[in-house]
């Protein structure tokens, strides 16, 4: 099945100047919006208050959020938990345990008021410093993923290559924050995975141009670096095409019938499907280029064997 004719040879490299330039300036305006704004962190980093509500009939979610708006309440979210009898309300942090407590009396009293059969199953407090430890572990497991992916490539292809896969993978990651900041998308846990879940779908794309890439090189002898780039590019663009669009289709159930828990989720890693397409062809492959790779760069170097050099 194709999609894009594997033989066609559009000059993808002849736009590289337009394309990295693009790239380079929504890189600045994302480390800007990420800089002067902020992400929006959820409860899951800031803390708060985790309550546990049980309904002896069915209720729907407005009917958990209106009497907490009515009382007052903005900074929550809520969640079922497996059916429409059992919610899940988390608000915003408080200053400390006995704050926290109050806040469980007066948001049981706001659902009574119109549930008075609802029940308090559990209520937890987390502190604003374990939010911040969920942060750092984020932070640290970001780093680990794309120096493992740097040595990986530099190890499976050349130092070149993985050069050029680690700077696309930085590009995506701060492109998708970028955007994530600007539309106030809710950074939770879920979120934080689907940045992590955007690194892997990134590099899967990179390797299989590479590998296009290395096999175009080593069966070609006069064609120049750009036009097997090029060849490459054109070689896997339908694999690419296919391999997005059917994520995508998941992607899009998830988003608008997998409910709002999961709609941070399905909306970073369709923003990374995209900026991954788009950063292996108009980003990493120009790097490729600026930085000589050619023919010379993959042919294996055996060692020199003393005992072959002197035999007749």
């Amino acid at each position: 099945m194709e999609l894009f004719n594997p033989n066609a040879n559009l000059p993808f490299l002849s736009w590289r100047r337009i394309s990295m330039t693009i790239s380079i300036v929504a890189m600045v305006l994302s480390i800007a919006l990420l800089a002067t704004q902020g992400l929006n962190f959820s409860l899951d980093f800031t803390g708060g208050t985790l309550l546990n509500v049980k309904f002896e009939q069915p209720v729907e979610a407005a009917d958990v959020r209106d009497p907490m708006e009515q009382a007052g309440y903005s900074n929550f979210v809520i969640q079922s938990l497996g059916g429409t009898t059992e919610w899940s309300i988390r608000i915003g942090a408080q200053a400390d345990s006995e704050a926290n407590d109050q806040l469980t009396n007066e948001v049981m009293a706001a659902l009574q008021s119109r549930h008075p059969e609802a029940q308090l199953v559990r209520s937890d407090f987390v502190g604003p410093q374990i939010g911040e430890e969920l942060a750092n572990d984020g932070v640290l497991a970001g780093t680990f993923v794309l120096i493992g992916i740097m040595i990986y490539i530099a190890i499976r292809f050349q130092w070149k290559f993985g050069l050029a896969a680690i700077a696309g993978e930085v590009h995506d990651v701060i492109i998708v924050l970028g955007l994530l900041s600007l539309l106030r998308t809710e950074f939770d846990l879920t979120v934080m995975a689907a940045v992590l879940t955007v690194a892997g779908y990134s590099i899967n794309d990179k390797v299989v141009v590479f590998d296009r890439v290395r096999e175009v090189f080593r069966a070609t002898r006069r064609q120049n670096p750009e036009e097997v780039l090029d060849r490459a590019i054109n070689n896997t663009m339908s694999r690419t095409l296919i391999t997005g669009l059917t994520t995508a289709i998941a992607l899009f159930a998830l988003f608008f019938l997998g409910g709002p828990t999961v709609h941070g989720f399905a909306e970073t890693v369709l923003f990374g499907i995209l900026i991954g397409t788009l950063s292996t062809i108009f980003f990493c492959a120009p790097i490729l280029l600026y930085l000589g790779t050619d023919k010379q760069d993959l042919i294996v170097q055996k060692a020199d064997d003393p005992e072959l050099a002197a035999r007749p």
